[in-house]
């Protein structure tokens, strides 16, 4: 974490919604080299990763099969180094990728790079997208924008603008049930510590009292109210498991604690 980062206090409460979204675009670019140094291996410079689980979107298919996405045009909002939108690239797929932190676009050319699979990338908030109405065949995020923000359902109505009629719109979260458990891959964080109904955020700021990073919970109610509120279907949701062979730790994420809890809900949604 860089000497700017260091939160001087972290906890749950309220906090202003807009200068936490600028923190976290601040948050995630400065951090952006660490982050890919801790966890680039597993996501791997040009594979589709839905999740610490591990699932592929080589074996789920979430997006519809690739040979159908072929001829399409998709889109990947809050991408990070845009290694998903890589792996649909070397796919044949026309692909583009969205984050609102600058060091992690910088990132993505770096693995653009190494890889020879170049992604067009563009700098913007999930919230107000730079695209033409019905310009997608279909949008995703893995664990991108939506907890990083407040106001989630301006990211679902931006999508569903975006979005032909019969695109599909998936997006990856944390599990919701994880909220009232601490954040400890272990045995230990076999415990409920907080209400799953307290949608406090997750603040750390600085001596000052600014935001340096938000997270915000939403519960499963909240989500399938967010998507069908925006005028979407929602077709499928996916709770991976944890599966046998995988020890990767990534922070609350882990074999002990994933074998008995949920850790991630993949929504599958659709523009009519």
């Amino acid at each position: 974490m860089s000497p700017q980062h260091v939160p001087a206090r972290a906890g749950y409460g309220p906090v202003d919604g807009e200068a936490a979204a600028r923190a976290n675009a601040a948050w995630w670019s400065e951090e952006s080299a660490g982050y890919l140094a801790e966890h680039g291996e597993f996501l791997g410079p040009a594979d589709f990763c839905w999740c610490p689980e591990g699932l592929r979107e080589t074996d789920a298919h979430l997006l519809g099969p690739v040979g159908d996405l072929r001829g399409a045009r998709v889109l990947e909002v809050g991408c990070g180094a845009a290694q998903c939108s890589r792996w649909l690239v070397g796919q044949g797929v026309d692909a583009v990728a969205t984050d609102v932190a600058a060091g992690m676009l910088a990132r993505g050319r770096e693995l653009d790079a190494a890889t020879g699979i170049t992604v067009p990338t563009v700098l913007a908030d999930a919230r107000a997208l730079p695209f033409a109405d019905a310009s997608f065949d279909a949008v995703f995020t893995a664990f991108g924008a939506l907890p990083f923000v407040p106001d989630p359902n301006r990211v679902h109505r931006e999508v569903v603008r975006v979005l032909r009629p019969g695109g599909r719109w998936v997006f990856s979260v944390s599990h919701p049930v994880r909220w009232a458990f601490p954040d400890d891959p272990t045995a230990r964080g076999l415990r409920v510590t907080r209400s799953y109904f307290d949608r406090s955020p997750y603040v750390e700021t600085d001596d000052a009292g600014r935001p340096l990073y938000a997270e915000y919970h939403r519960t499963l109610g909240d989500h399938v109210r967010d998507v069908v509120g925006a005028g979407l279907v929602l077709e499928d949701l996916v709770e991976p498991e944890w599966p046998t062979g995988n020890d990767n730790v990534w922070g609350g994420w882990g074999p002990e604690r994933g074998a008995l809890l949920p850790g991630t809900a993949i929504f599958v949604t659709r523009r009519p």
